[in-house]
Order: C-alpha cells, then sequence, then structure tokens
C-alpha cells in the first residue's frame, strides 16, 4: 500500500472510531488548536514506525512529506503537548481496534511483560523519570534502567491491554495491579483493557498456586502457568509444550514492536510522553493487525504493508 492510501485509511478509521467511542471535543477558551484530535493522533501512529529514527526525525519527515496533508502542521513541541493531550484517546482507539479484530471471541488470551528501556544503565546521574524508572534484569536486555510493561494480546496477537512499573518490578505484582485495574477500572488507568473472562495464559515466572487462587477470587481472572520447578505437582512435557506453543504469540507481538516499531528507540523525558507513545505504538500495532485481514493478508504481515 502506497503511503497516502495509508496514511488517509488511517485517518478515516481513527476518525470514525473516535467519532463512535470519544466525546465530543470540548471547546477551549484562546485560539483553536492547529490539529483536530484524529489528525493528532493520525501523526502519533505513523510516528512509531521504526524507519524512523526518533521524534525529531518524524517531524521533519513530516513537514516536507506530509505538509499537503497536514497544512497547519504546529511546531514539534506544540504536537508533542497535543499528542500528549489527547493520549487517553488513543488508547481507546487501540483498544477499539483490538476489539474489531478477535478481542471478543478469543479463547484465550496472553500476558507476558516486555523490558523497555528509556536511558543506558551505566551513565551516572538520576537522569529523566527518576524515581519512576529503575534498573531491572531482562532477558532481551539483559541490566536496563527504564520499565517493565505488560502487555496482553489475543491467539491472533491484538494487543487488549498493557500497563507498566519500575524495571525492578516483580512480574506477579505487576500481574496483580493489571488484574485489579481491569476489574474495577480507573479513569487514569485506561490503557489496561477490558476486564477479560478468558482465562490468560502465563509464564511460569508469574506462577504460584497461591498467587492465582489470589487473583481469581479477588479479581475474577483465572490464569494458567506452568508450575515453578519445585512443585508437587509438575507438567507432563507434553502440556509444556502445547502451553508453550499457545504463548508463542507474546513471542511474535514483542518482537514486532522491536523489529518493527519504535520500542527500543524511546528516551522519554516525561512519563506522560512515554504513555502517549506506547499508547500509539499499541493503536498502530492493532490497526495494522485489522488492515491485514480487511486486506487478506496474514495479520502480523506488517513489514512490506507500507510502501514507503
Amino acid at each position: 500500500m502506497d503511503l497516502e492510501t495509508f496514511l488517509i485509511t488511517v485517518y478515516v478509521t481513527v476518525d470514525d472510531v473516535a467519532k463512535h467511542c470519544l466525546p465530543r471535543e470540548d471547546d477551549h477558551p484562546g485560539p483553536a488548536a492547529s490539529l483536530s484530535r484524529s489528525e493528532v493522533i493520525t501523526l502519533g501512529l505513523l510516528s512509531q514506525w521504526r524507519r524512523f529514527a526518533n521524534q525529531r526525525d518524524f517531524y521533519r519527515y513530516a513537514g516536507t512529506a506530509l505538509r499537503a496533508a497536514f497544512p497547519t502542521l504546529p511546531d514539534r513541541t506544540q504536537f508533542n503537548r497535543l499528542l500528549r493531550q489527547h493520549w487517553p484517546a488513543v488508547v481507546v482507539v487501540g483498544l477499539e481496534l483490538a476489539e474489531g479484530g478477535d478481542a471478543r471471541t478469543t479463547a484465550y488470551q496472553v500476558a507476558d511483560s516486555m523490558g523497555l528501556r528509556v536511558r543506558n544503565a551505566k551513565r551516572r546521574g538520576r537522569g529523566w523519570l527518576a524515581g519512576q524508572a529503575d534498573l531491572g534484569w531482562s532477558n532481551r536486555l539483559g541490566w536496563y534502567a527504564g520499565f517493565s510493561v505488560l502487555l496482553a494480546n489475543t491467539a491472533q496477537g491484538a494487543i487488549t491491554g498493557f500497563g507498566l512499573g519500575p524495571a525492578s518490578t516483580n512480574d506477579r505484582r505487576l500481574a496483580e495491579t493489571f488484574f485489579a485495574a481491569r476489574q474495577c477500572p480507573h479513569p487514569r488507568l485506561p490503557m489496561v483493557g477490558r476486564f477479560a473472562s478468558p482465562p490468560y495464559l502465563l509464564d511460569k515466572g508469574f506462577g504460584g498456586s497461591t498467587w492465582q487462587q489470589r487473583w481469581q477470587e479477588c479479581y475474577g481472572a483465572q490464569t494458567i502457568c506452568v508450575p515453578q520447578r519445585n512443585s508437587s505437582h509438575p507438567w507432563p512435557k507434553g502440556w509444556r509444550r502445547w502451553h508453550a506453543s499457545l504463548r508463542q504469540i507474546a513471542e511474535t507481538v514483542h518482537e514486532k514492536l522491536v523489529s518493527v516499531f519504535r520500542w527500543d528507540q524511546e528516551r522519554p523525558h516525561a512519563i506522560d510522553g512515554l504513555l502517549s507513545r506506547l499508547a500509539c505504538m499499541v493503536a498502530l500495532h492493532n490497526f495494522c493487525l485489522w488492515l491485514n485481514q480487511q486486506l487478506g493478508r496474514e495479520p502480523l504481515a506488517f513489514v512490506d504493508l507500507v510502501e514507503w
């Protein structure tokens, strides 16, 4: 698909979802915003392709190649303020696109954590996001400074919600907060998504019969997890392989976020900037998956979707 067609498709889809699922934009005193909410979301999604080295690189590209489509394109700092202002709307759009896929019919969801690096772990000083990001371990990154992001996705790969905590956060604590926020929605945590009745397939790092029983009783979250090695009731090898084969979709989703989108290239200076970029990345992922389904393509074939 050529870029112009892709851009128009993104805008029309975003605008349609926004009109049906979001309240009307409030009128604020002073001059009108240079971009509408749908235009801000469209540009936010487009900025998350990995072909752009960073936000500045994307905005240089937008200032030349996209000026005809967005004649009132403001200064980059003003656009960033607009994107942070509208990040809850980006979340709604992204999760609604997941609902348009298999989120309502999926037999299970897969939940797993993923490291998000925001600075070099060896640098001295507190740096940006001090008191929010910290040091943690990731099999993919090793020791890193940043956040641990918990992602939930369907059997086809649509992301139905995410949450994050400091990199050192234990996976079980992160999952408990995630399940609690889904059970009792909070307006400041829209990104966790809706309560899901299908079971969650979890890695053994989340395991523990006490935790799983607590999540079931307190939050209605049924979880299926491979027992720990020292468990008195280990699974047969065939069961472990079956569980791993179903959970493979989480690894595929993580790989797409890293290799196709800008997961490892983000260096935000504020938490609202981080949340807005994560929301855009999730929404772009879900949009590309939905678009591939409409075009009869492989759902996760993102690399050759757009002809740049």
